[in-house]
């Protein structure tokens, strides 16, 4: 009988948030099945990528967007 991970339960699996059960499955199907083998790899791609973080955007961009931003606000209203 084959069992059906989903992509989720392989992310849960990646942070140990399984049941000893579905962890045990899981395993047991990681032995037999390269296909299951390849998901898990693309799967801790996917967290790898998440996991190196987001880079800073440059100082010229910052610069530009506060510069628009400031030029886009109009005068404020007077209350009469």
């Amino acid at each position: 009988m084959t069992l059906l991970f989903t992509p989720e339960e392989l992310v849960q699996y990646l942070y140990n948030e399984t049941s000893p059960e579905r962890t045990a499955e899981i395993n047991a199907a990681l032995q037999q099945d390269w296909t299951l083998r390849e998901k898990l790899e693309a799967v801790k791609d996917s967290q790898r990528l998440l996991n190196e973080g987001l880079e800073s955007p440059r100082a010229e961009a910052i610069t530009n967007i506060l510069r628009y931003a400031r030029e886009s606000v109009s005068e404020p209203v007077q209350p009469h």
